[in-house]
């Protein structure tokens, strides 16, 4: 059995598949090759099946989404590492080889990030992941590399391997053992920001997420959800604060989860002003949605809750005050 999986989560992506599909074949021989499908009604499954025989499919029942979805299929999966890849993600030319030697030097290391660069334009790194994430003491995500919009090119600035705080879902490295101690995803996330909660609880039990350079990607990003679908933004709000519920040490829970709602609320104004109405609504149902899991996420909660952040501090402040818009700046 060859020691890492590459499961690429399908949902209604054929013409994706057709794409992107090919470099993943090319350049990972060390690799067993999945397609998780969420019920797909196009015609992806017979693309597979016609084209690529030797990729192994797994057929959920139905549509449950990335942390479902893969929670579903990974139970079917035994290789020692997972490799959870997006369907409009490229891949390069030993991209695996450097992932796997981190994962033997380091035991210590549980998930692992490679370089994300924008497919549309390789000379930057791209939104969902960059060269690693952070986050802030309120709960906003931010990455080497991307700061909220603003996204940074890549000239080497970045080319040091580093423990980070989460690793991207477009193309997230995590040892099997590791998945399986944490019970994988949380269901109750649907999609958006899972991958931070996992890292999150991961990094509560003492393993650690690395940066690995030397192994470059290229992703489409929004394929699937682009930036301007209300249900995106409902989706995030929601989840950032399902992570901060879950996770955040006890004496911090109630101050910052309470800063975090007022500032969405701030952000809800905004989208107003914009005349992004369907914007402003998604955020106050994010907040009702959240209202009404609370006791469920509190159970959720873990014994081990770490009190140390990246960035003690507000990365909204940082880059919309003090306009710090790059992250070797901050």
């Amino acid at each position: 059995m060859k020691k890492i999986a590459v499961v690429i989560l399908n949902w209604n992506g054929a013409k994706l598949l057709e794409q992107f599909l090919p470099s993943v074949i090319n350049f990972s021989d060390e690799a067993t090759i999945y397609i998780a499908d969420n019920a797909s009604t196009d015609n992806s499954i017979q693309f597979i099946k016609d084209n690529y025989p030797t990729v192994s499919i797994i057929q959920n029942k139905d549509n449950f989404g990335f942390a479902k979805g893969y929670n579903i299929a990974l139970e079917h999966i035994e290789e020692e590492i997972y490799c959870l890849l997006n369907s409009d993600v490229e891949v390069t030319q030993n991209w695996l080889t450097p992932i796997l030697s981190a994962f033997e030097n380091d035991s210590k290391i549980g998930i692992i990030q490679p370089k994300i660069l924008d497919y549309k334009d390789k000379t930057k790194f791209e939104y969902a992941g960059a060269a690693g994430g952070f986050i802030d003491k309120y709960g906003y995500p931010f990455c080497r590399g991307r700061i909220f919009e603003n996204i940074e090119e890549d000239s080497g600035q970045y080319d040091d391997e580093k423990e980070i705080f989460w690793a991207s879902g477009a193309c997230f490295f995590i040892r099997k053992e590791v998945y399986r101690k944490l019970n994988g995803f949380d269901d109750d996330f649907f999609a958006h920001q899972e991958e931070i909660d996992l890292c999150w609880r991961a990094f509560n039990l003492g393993y650690k997420a690395k940066y690995i350079p030397n192994s470059t990607v290229y992703h489409v990003g929004g394929a699937t959800l682009n930036e301007g679908n209300p249900k995106k933004t409902f989706l995030n709000f929601r989840n950032s604060l399902f992570m901060l519920l879950k996770n955040l040490p006890e004496n911090k829970l109630v101050p910052i989860i309470f800063t975090r709602l007022v500032l969405d609320g701030i952000a809800g104004i905004q989208f107003l002003l914009k005349g992004k109405f369907k914007h402003f609504v998604a955020i106050l149902k994010a907040h009702f949605s959240f209202y009404s899991f609370i006791n469920k996420m509190l159970k959720k909660r873990s014994a081990n809750q770490s009190p140390n952040y990246f960035y003690n501090n507000s990365i909204v402040y940082s880059y919309f005050v003090k306009k710090l818009n790059r992250f070797v700046n901050i």
